[in-house]
């Protein structure tokens, strides 16, 4: 969901830094392809990733919840010389189409797709996080940011998507699992004394936590 008018929408994005090449044709066949494209970061969110990268600095980023790759792609961006990202999905036909785009990306050899269960993959990596994107099934992201919080090197940082669920989040008429599970995780990082948090509302808010 998009909170912004889309005039204004439309006047940051042409005041932000344009995508790239590779990243408007994710974009595009996205949207011609794939189902639920509106999953895709797109533009603004995008660009925001890519400077939150860029700042950060990451030598390890771990993504959960590839889609078709566009927001890791923009995250790589900013990602050290020798460092590595792995990102998680468990959509092993559509992740076909996202290794063909990472192919064509100049992060190509420091990009690890792992097809499986997030909460079965995560326990077997070994990495010290600088970055973690949380942008899957939103019943468990309380789980994924317990399962990866101790490995989060200290003043590391940790970005959850969609927190503000299309405002169904401040909706108490809504109770369905996602929006119940999404509220949950909110109020459990603004009460989390290992992180230091803020909600951005940026497309359908982002959460960004730093570990203390």
């Amino acid at each position: 969901m998009e909170f912004l008018p889309d005039d204004l929408q439309k006047y940051v994005e042409d005041h932000s830094e344009p995508e790239s090449d590779l990243l408007q044709q994710i974009n595009r066949e996205t949207h011609l392809h794939v189902l639920k494209p509106r999953m895709l970061s797109g533009h603004l969110q995008g660009r925001v990733l890519s400077m939150l990268s860029h700042m950060i600095a990451p030598k390890n980023i771990l993504e959960i919840g590839t889609y078709t790759g566009y927001a890791a792609l923009c995250m790589a961006e900013g990602m050290q010389k020798d460092g590595r990202l792995i990102t998680i999905d468990n959509n092993e036909e559509l992740a076909v189409r996202t290794k063909e785009y990472f192919s064509k990306s100049e992060y190509a050899d420091r990009m690890d797709m792992r097809i499986g269960n997030a909460l079965e993959v995560i326990p077997t990596l070994k990495e010290k996080w600088d970055l973690v994107f949380i942008d899957a099934d939103k019943e468990n992201y309380a789980n994924y940011f317990d399962l990866v919080i101790e490995r989060v090197n200290k003043g590391g940082f940790i970005i959850a998507d969609n927190v503000l669920w299309s405002g169904k989040v401040f909706d108490m008429s809504k109770n369905d699992k996602d929006t119940e599970a999404i509220r949950t995780f909110n109020k459990k990082m603004h009460t989390d004394s290992r992180v230091q948090n803020v909600l951005f509302p940026i497309r359908d808010g982002l959460m960004i936590l730093r570990k203390l």
